[in-house]
């Protein structure tokens, strides 16, 4: 077991313009409530991008799975535990938390990898009640999908589900990770049946999204619309599902859904103007933000995992190990891959 007092590791320090330094860093000691994680695996996430071309002040790196190798006061996690790192460092008492809505809390302790120091160092520490405990047989690089790969979009047709709980049809703009997420979790949430489109313009992540048995749209050449039509679905997408966060997207997405659809913003980024009687009222269209995941799905996720591994491990594309950091960080953002996983 390492010691959980404060110590110094080398890690990453994301200093601006796509450049990173090894340097010294503290660990702060584990208090309370906390665990110590040496940190196996994380996920490359496209929100990533803005903290290396910028720099930031913390550590980034908000996929990952580790080891518990410390542990603080209070704590009934054992060292050696194997686990995946919840984004948000929820308070667990708000009325929020309450409800089991922790991507929703109102008083959130720190965000991990964005606030405080993330899985692109050797060692992080966590909340406890932010850590969720797998077995072994379960490989680190693998498990990191149980986090926005799996959890964010299974909790965005979640959300769509509210609206629409017939859904047939899904279009989803983006084939990025959370993109590919989407296209995989749709067919085992809702069933091979269901129409799924992937539009983008990378070829290489569509073609990813075709083994995912989803149809796709190259949006340099088609429209959203138009691949909706072509598909033979009667009257337009039941729900559409927006990961790539651009305004030209989104509005793609309108033109594509049919009446009583609901359109799902997942990825953050640019805005949308509606027209609320022709877009809204007429057509009882809705239109939803979804924001990461609940806690409280997780346990679930990791059953899907377990019984769908095989074709979810086909969105990881490229293992780097993170003394490789820079060039992980570069082929991702190049474009034409899945997910991208920096490894101890």
């Amino acid at each position: 077991m390492v010691d959980a007092r404060r110590s110094r590791v080398v890690a990453p320090r994301f200093v601006g313009q796509r450049r990173l330094v090894e340097a010294e860093h503290v660990v702060e000691a584990v208090g309370p409530g906390q665990l110590l994680v040496e940190v196996r695996a994380n996920a490359i996430c496209g929100t990533d991008r803005d903290l290396w071309e910028n720099g930031w002040p913390v550590t980034p790196g908000h996929e990952a799975a580790g080891v518990v190798v410390g542990v603080g006061p209070g704590t009934i996690t054992a060292p050696g535990t194997l686990g995946v790192v919840y984004l948000m460092d929820f308070c667990g008492t708000c009325r929020s938390c309450r409800l089991g809505a922790t991507n929703q809390c109102l008083a959130k302790r720190g965000d991990f990898g964005f606030t405080r120091d993330g899985g692109y160092g050797p060692l992080a520490v966590v909340s406890e009640s932010a850590f969720f405990p797998i077995d072994h047989d379960i490989d680190p690089a693998e498990a990191t999908l149980l986090l926005d790969v799996m959890g964010t979009s299974g909790h965005a047709i979640a959300r769509a589900r509210l609206i629409r709980p017939d859904i047939e049809s899904v279009v989803i703009a983006g084939a990025g990770p959370i993109g590919l997420g989407l296209a995989a979790m749709v067919r085992i949430l809702l069933g091979s049946a269901t129409t799924v489109i992937v539009g983008d313009v990378d070829t290489a992540r569509l073609a990813i999204a075709e083994t995912l048995g989803a149809r796709v749209a190259d949006l340099r050449s088609t429209t959203m619309a138009d691949a909706m039509r072509a598909s033979g679905s009667d009257g337009g997408a039941d729900a559409a599902f927006d990961s790539a966060g651009r305004t030209v997207t989104r509005e793609g997405l309108l033109e594509a859904l049919g009446k009583r659809g609901v359109l799902v913003c997942v990825g953050h980024g640019e805005g949308l103007t509606l027209d609320v009687s022709r877009d809204l009222i007429g057509p009882e269209r809705a239109v939803l933000g979804s924001e990461y995941f609940r806690f409280d799905a997780l346990p679930a996720n990791l059953a899907l995992l377990r019984a769908h591994r095989a074709v979810l491990a086909t969105i990881i594309t490229h293992r780097f190990p993170r003394s490789r950091l820079g060039e992980a960080l570069a082929t991702f953002f190049a474009g034409g891959t899945g997910k991208v996983i920096v490894e101890a």
